[in-house]
This record gives structure tokens, sequence and C-alpha cells, in this order.
């Protein structure tokens, strides 16, 4: 069974990426490589995933014309990504031009950065209902709004939320958090950790305790 945590390689350089991926790579199937370091290091950190049995979670969050959406993301197809972003807010012609191309990777709809504070609880639901029936398989939201998400789109249905933050730790420019162990419960298929991890002294261990917690919040839902 895949790993259902996912490391944000938020990091400055190819070498710092690469030493993230080595020290977590036992609990960690997929690795989200967003703006900072794809316009670093571009494509090559994608061939290091794959070169060592990873995967990508392509972060680039599009949001254009139409046509400029559709030709980025088979350039992703063409790269292997298994994961990628697009702004729901680019509204239904761009997400249904994202949708129609051959082969594309598992589409992901961002609703409302988790960096937003406040009750934007109608406007994620209300963007993650348009990034389904435009063809997308899943939408990236904040643990707040995971039980109602699962509410209302059912199981078939990605949901991947950013904004974990481990009990204890500091939210930094997060706004609507929860631990691992409550966003698996409330219903997220994957949970995405950055800053938790990276930026400790032992990134291994921290993972190792994440994918721990995940391991047995899963096993209290069977």
């Amino acid at each position: 069974m895949k790993s259902k945590l996912i490391v944000a390689l938020d990091v400055d350089g190819l070498q710092e990426a690469m030493a993230v991926v080595q020290a977590t790579r036992d609990v960690v199937d997929i690795f989200k490589v967003g703006s900072q370091l794809f316009t670093r290091v571009g494509p090559r950190i994608i061939e290091f995933l794959h070169e060592n049995g990873k995967e990508c979670f392509l972060d680039l969050k599009f949001h254009d014309i139409p046509n400029a959406v559709a030709k980025a993301v088979e350039s992703a197809a063409a790269l292997r990504v298994r994961m990628l972003t697009l702004h729901a807010c680019g509204g239904e012609e761009m997400l249904k031009a994202a949708s129609a191309v051959p082969k594309h990777p598992l589409l992901l709809g961002v609703t409302v950065l988790t960096s937003v504070g406040g009750n934007v609880q109608a406007e994620v639901l209300r963007l993650a209902k348009l990034a389904k029936r435009c063809g997308l398989n899943g939408a990236i939201s904040s643990p707040r709004e995971i039980h109602p998400l699962r509410e209302m789109m059912g199981e078939n249905f990605l949901i991947v939320t950013p904004g974990i933050r481990p009990a204890k730790t500091e939210r930094d420019d997060q706004r609507r958090t929860m631990t691992p162990a409550e966003a698996m419960i409330a219903g997220a298929d994957y949970i995405v950790v950055g800053r938790p991890i990276i930026a400790t002294s032992n990134p291994a261990l921290a993972a190792r305790r994440i994918a721990e917690e995940i391991v047995f919040a899963s096993g209290s839902l069977a």
C-alpha cells in the first residue's frame, strides 16, 4: 500500500531536495515539487524521483487561458508526473481543457489556500464541485474542509490536504490546520507535509513519526 504521506520538497536546490528524498524514502512514495524548486532546477528533480522509484506531485497551480493550461498539462503528462494542481477558480472552460488532455496526470483543483483565514467552507465546496463537474480527479483543501468535502463528493474523489501540523509544532503561515491523525480521520486521501519534516534536524525521524501516526489513524477507521 502506498504511503499517504507526501513530503513537500520546498527547498532551494537539487542537492537539498535529493537529501530530503534519501532521508525519507523508506516511508514516502510521492514527493511534492512546487514553484520554488521547479523554477530553480526544472525537470531534473522529477527525473531524480523516477530514478529512485518515487513519484512526483507537481504543484504549480496552473491558472491561465484554456489552451495554455491544456498545453502545460500535456507537458506534465510527458514528464510522467503522478499528480498536478490547477486553480479551480480558473473556471469551467480552463478546467475542461485540462481534463480533456489524453493520459493526463491526476488533476487536483486548488480551492482556497490554507494561508487564508476565516470561514471559507462554502467557497471550497463550490470550487470542488466545479472541479469534479469538469472532470478533475480531486481537490486540494485545508484540513478544516475535509469532512464536508468527503460527505459531498463521496469516496471516488481525491482529497489532498496541506496545512498539516503535528501536535506542538508551529503553524507558520498556515491558518486552517490539523494534525496528521485528525486529517486522516476526517477523510483525507493524502496529506502534504513540508516544514515540520524538512526544517528539522532529523527529517527521517520526523517523517517516520508522521507516517506511523497516519497508519494508526487509518487503522482506527477500519
